[in-house]
């Protein structure tokens, strides 16, 4: 066991496990708001931002699809324009496109209706638009009815994770991947790395995304829920003067994903997708990389077959897309009918971290959650790149608070 001995000194005073946007955002905060706290963070990648930061569409999203109240709504709205005001400040690469909202069936003009609301609720600026005022925003795109979002933009989410890691003042490591964590409640934490590194803190803050959940059994606390990650498979356009700007179908509120779009990046390119397919592994970047251990602990979980019973028919049609680009074709289509297979170019793929309770319950809010000296972050998916900072500077008060009380 790693032990944490009585006289030792600490290597710093708050141990982040993650490199990616949130846990790079607490440093940052920590920092900000406790000038002088010792930070440490442990990222498992050569560098920062390698996961959920890095293979998702870079979209600043403007909070319109969240619960009224939730933290999703809250620090999406919030930490949108935060993000356009921090990138404009640093030289970051950003632009706010807006974006439309598109209702290609009759079925769907209630929920098209009801995000207006939603979006009046959340404080966020819509545009209702008809059939025939789509073409002012995006000539090839057809439907019966949409709303126009002003307030959506896209920008560099690496970037600003690289500015977070350099400004924060912490001491990063990579290569440092989390193998054991002994933690005494009246002394602090104790973490062994694959290197054979022991760090000593007072306080451990769980970032840890795709592993946030091994973490925090790691750590000693039972997290009540479990990772279960859904790959998302991206295409780009080999068109792009197609698309002017982001193009979004209307979502079905029964999931948490938000259905293949198309957007236009920062690099001028036109990325489609995301569906939402099982990885085989937390890491499972395409169906070639298996994980027994990790897929086995998948299948064991309860949830993930509530999952299945309920919306197999909605997976099988995300399955059929993964594997069959022409099916992946006839969803594009139905917002971009000049679209064609040919036009679609397989881009890198992205997975999420999708926290599923015992029930099937699939958790809809960010969820936070605090254990003697430690604060785990268990469900942080998008919108969580827009948020990162105002999810920073709450993990960061959280952990601040337990510091003092330590």
């Amino acid at each position: 066991m790693v032990q944490v001995s009585t006289g030792i000194a600490y290597d710093c005073d708050v141990l982040v496990v993650g490199g990616g946007i949130v846990g790079l955002s607490t440093a940052y905060a920590i920092t900000r708001s406790a000038p002088g706290t010792r930070v440490v963070v442990l990222e498992k990648e050569a560098g920062p931002a390698r996961h959920q930061t890095g293979r998702n569409s870079g979209v600043i999203h403007s909070g319109i699809y969240y619960r009224p109240g939730s933290l999703k709504a809250r620090y999406a709205a919030r930490g949108a324009a935060e993000m356009v005001k921090f990138c404009a400040e640093y030289g970051i690469a950003h632009a706010v496109t807006g974006k439309l909202i598109v209702a290609t069936e009759r079925s769907e003009l209630p929920r098209l209706h009801g995000l207006v609301q939603r979006g009046r609720e959340n404080g966020i600026p819509v545009r209702e638009l008809g059939a025939a005022q789509i073409a002012e925003y995006e000539p090839e795109v057809e439907g019966l009815a949409a709303i126009h979002v002003g307030t959506t933009g896209v920008c560099d989410f690496v970037g600003v994770a690289r500015h977070l890691a350099e400004a924060s003042g912490a001491e990063i490591r990579y290569g440092a991947e989390v193998r054991r964590i002994d933690r005494r409640p009246e002394l602090g934490v104790a973490v062994l790395t694959g290197a054979g590194d022991v760090v000593r803190a007072r306080v451990l803050v769980n970032c840890a995304g795709l592993h946030c959940d091994e973490v925090a059994r790691l750590t000693g606390d039972e997290p009540g829920m479990r990772i279960v990650p859904f790959r998302g498979e991206y295409y780009s356009l080999a068109r792009p003067e197609l698309v002017r700007g982001l193009v979004y179908p209307v979502p079905d509120p029964a999931f948490p994903f938000l259905g293949v779009h198309l957007t236009r990046g920062i690099d001028g390119g036109v990325h489609i997708g995301p569906n939402a397919v099982p990885a085989l592994a937390r890491e499972g970047y395409d169906w070639g990389t298996v994980r027994p251990r990790e897929l086995a602990e998948t299948l064991a979980w309860p949830g993930s077959w509530q999952i299945a019973r309920r919306h197999w028919r909605y997976g099988t049609g995300e399955l059929r897309r993964s594997v069959s680009r022409r099916a992946f074709t006839t969803a594009v289509r139905r917002l971009l009918p000049a679209v064609t297979a040919d036009d679609l170019v397989p881009s890198a793929a992205g997975v999420r971290a999708q926290a599923v309770l015992r029930d099937g319950t699939l958790v809809d809010d960010f969820l936070i959650r605090e254990g003697a000296r430690a604060v785990h972050v268990l469900n942080a998916p998008s919108p969580a790149a827009t948020a990162s900072l105002p999810i920073g500077r709450e993990v960061a008060r959280r952990a601040l608070e337990t510091l003092r009380s330590a």
